[in-house]
């Protein structure tokens, strides 16, 4: 089984106090003294190939003078453990009474040489003391016993590094093999206990004990599983220099978030060789043949295409159901071979999609442009599929790889059924619409987990009423612009130039970002500019312009013909998120029920429009507004005025302040009715606000003095009316 197919639970498993004399030491003193070990799988002692010491551990050899009545432990007999466990160990085994023979480092046994607790009865081999900076005297004895097939560990430890034999000691149904004196046919879970006696019987043991404690389980069958060596097929990460290939296609590779990147080099630089099968009933499988004479994989082309032949007509199944001599064909004996029944690791299956779903389609292309799954990915999908095409092509399959959390209730738990906190995305599209739900998934930082709940379904919807409204001013303000003539960019006010800039930055903006997959800055840079540069500033300023100029005014036009392109843009901006809101607004403008916005190509903004001098400009230009608002806002707290339009406005402005609104229509930038500077080369700006001079035009109800001989209109009203009259 793959770590990843584990679960941990409580077991209950028999612990020993295993001893090992030692027959060759450097302290000549300690020779015929025992090593004792602890261990929570006495089963494992069969496969025992050596013992593990920590250079750094201090340990201590005491003569045990008297035991308590049910111990097993001998008296008169020395034994080496940890000094600081030494306590704990006597409690356990029943150790009364005791000497201190000796005190010593671990590195003082370097090169010692033990006996197996059961070397009378066929176990007569020597175990070797070797150095593990693993061992700890957090628990047992500060030695560890070795059973080199039984745990990765052991493996590295006595096999890799020490070269020392890997025994098989366990079938495949879970007992000892014939071979192994005294314990064949023993299984390895059940008969613990009866293993423990017996090492008992032999003199082996000190103390006998039981531990409940987290023990791997499988997550399918949830019943407790072993560590045991047994015969796989492997793909070396060294040999025809996958590992390098690998790491080298990663730098060529474009990661979202970056820290993906060094993510999957950290797996691929630190991993072992890849274990390709599986032991299990169905899956893919390994379709290869074994000389039972020689061991070696048999290597022959057509053998290959006769396989492959037959897999395309009928299936990989058709390797389990059919006789090894429809593979082999004539040319060998089917009694010389033996089929591997042996299935492969299910991520080579989701690891080779790149060869079978790009490659073999002449309307996709290879490597892919994107690879997207959760980050648990790095492990599985991305890490399989990399190695596959990096072994057989030399390159990832990919060029960018994105990674994404996972969706969480709006505690930031893991939804589940038991606590009745899952949320269905048809039961949001039923109640808010598809559109909300996209603008969820845009709006959220997708590279951490994601939260979703009835609250923040509600901020989402308030932000899309924002979006929604901004389309419906935009189609209401250009309703009968058709019949208008536009007005050239040239001829536009400042304020226009403004909006176009602002298009132009934001527009290459949102293809950067769509380009990095950044999303989440996209909503944000959509929601302020349509929030903060047109509904709460632009559109503001030109309402008067639009509702109470004349018709046909240039003015007028130029904002119309500017709004034209905003909703131009906006429309085309949130088609692939709001994409229903976004027909519905394109129908609406073009009355074609025939035409979409999907069907149409992207926005083409002209890179005339580009001042980013401009857009600081009416930064700075805003900022002097926002201090006039908060004046005009303090007087009517004041009661000094009631509206904005009963407002006129003095200003002392620094020098820099009065060059940045020459030529600005100040009333309409401030929506009053009257503004002025009144004082030029102010050390700091100062705003003044006053009741506006006049009467108020019952048309546009700015506050002005023709009013009153205009007979309640002021003389642009007056000459509006008059010229529709």
């Amino acid at each position: 089984m793959a770590e990843a197919e584990l679960e941990y639970s409580d077991h209950t498993s028999t612990t020993i106090f295993a001893k090992f004399k030692l027959v060759e030491c450097p302290l000549k003193a300690l020779i015929g003294n025992f090593i004792v070990i602890w261990t929570t799988t006495p089963w494992t002692i069969p496969g025992n190939r050596a013992l593990a010491y920590n250079n750094e551990i201090d340990y201590v050899a005491i003569n045990i003078n008297q035991v308590s009545e049910n111990s097993i432990a001998q008296e008169n007999q020395i034994i080496i453990v940890s000094e600081i466990l030494l306590e704990d160990i006597c409690s356990q085994c029943g150790i009364t009474e005791y000497d201190v023979k000796a005190k010593l480092k671990g590195y003082e046994l370097k090169g010692s040489i033990a006996k197996h607790p059961m070397a009378d009865a066929g176990y007569d081999y020597p175990v070797p003391l070797l150095d593990a900076d693993y061992v700890t005297t957090e628990q047992g004895t500060g030695f560890v016993h070795i059973a080199p097939g039984h745990g990765p560990e052991d493996y590295e430890l006595a096999h890799l590094k020490h070269g020392i034999e890997v025994p098989d000691t366990v079938n495949e149904d879970g007992t000892l093999m014939e071979h192994l004196p005294i314990f064949s046919g023993f299984h390895v879970l059940r008969d613990n206990l009866k293993i423990a006696e017996i090492i008992s019987e032999h003199k082996g043991l000190i103390g006998i004990g039981n531990l409940t404690h987290s023990y791997p389980h499988s997550w399918r069958s949830h019943a407790p599983v072993i560590y045991r060596n047994t015969a796989q097929w492997f793909i070396s990460m060294e040999s025809d220099g996958l590992r390098k290939y690998a790491l080298s296609a990663l730098k060529e590779t474009s990661f979202y978030p970056s820290s993906g990147q060094r993510r999957l080099i950290s797996m691929i630089e630190n991993r072992p060789d890849w274990c390709l099968s599986r032991q299990r009933a169905w899956g893919v499988p390994i379709p290869v043949f074994v000389e039972k004479k020689s061991g070696k994989p048999l290597q022959d082309q057509s053998v290959v295409d006769r396989i492959i032949a037959i897999f395309k007509e009928e299936g990989c199944d058709a390797w389990f159901t059919s006789p090894p001599s429809r593979f082999l064909g004539e040319n060998y004996d089917p009694d010389s071979y033996e089929k591997v029944n042996d299935i492969a690791d299910v991520w080579f299956d989701s690891g080779s999609t790149h060869a079978f779903v790009l490659e073999q389609r002449e309307d996709l292309h290879s490597p892919a442009d994107l690879y997207l799954e959760g980050s648990d990915q790095h492990r599985g999908w991305f890490h399989s599929s990399l190695l596959e095409s990096s072994g057989t092509r030399s390159k990832a399959p990919y060029k960018g790889v994105l990674t994404h959390g996972f969706v969480l209730d709006e505690q930031g738990r893991k939804m589940s059924k038991s606590l009745g906190n899952v949320i269905q995305p048809q039961k949001i599209i039923q109640q808010s619409g598809a559109d909300i739900l996209r603008l969820w998934v845009v709006s959220s930082d997708y590279y951490d987990d994601l939260r979703i709940g009835t609250e923040i379904l509600k901020r989402q919807s308030d932000h899309y009423r924002r979006i929604r409204n901004t389309l419906r001013y935009l189609l209401g303000a250009l309703d009968g612009f058709d019949t208008l003539e536009p007005v050239s960019f040239d001829e536009m006010p400042e304020l226009e130039k403004w909006v176009a800039a602002r298009l132009f930055e934001l527009d290459k903006k949102i293809t950067a970002k769509v380009n990095i997959y950044d999303f989440h800055s996209i909503f944000t840079e959509l929601h302020d500019f349509c929030n903060g540069d047109l509904s709460a500033f632009y559109f503001d300023i030109r309402k008067d312009m639009l509702y109470c100029d004349k018709l046909n005014d240039v003015s007028r036009r130029a904002a119309l013909t500017m709004m034209d392109m905003c909703f131009k843009c906006l429309v085309a901006w949130i088609a692939p998120i709001l994409c229903f809101t976004a027909d519905e607004a394109w129908l609406a403008y073009t009355k074609n029920t025939d035409d979409s916005i999907h069907l149409r190509e992207y926005q083409n903004i002209p890179s005339g429009w580009k001042n980013s001098d401009l857009i600081r400009k009416w930064v700075n230009i805003r900022s002097i507004r926002s201090e006039v608002t908060t004046a005009i806002e303090n007087a009517r707290s004041e009661s000094k005025i009631g509206g904005s339009l009963q407002a006129s406005v003095n200003l002392s402005l620094k020098e820099e302040e009065k060059k940045l609104l020459s030529g600005i229509d100040l009333p309409a930038l401030f929506i009053t009715s009257e503004a002025k500077i009144v004082s030029d080369g102010a050390l700091q700006t100062k705003v003044e606000i006053h009741l506006a001079a006049g009467e108020k035009c019952s048309r546009c109800w700015k506050v002005l003095p023709e009013v009153k001989v205009n007979h309640g209109l002021c003389n642009r009203c007056e000459e509006v009316v008059l010229e529709k009259v």
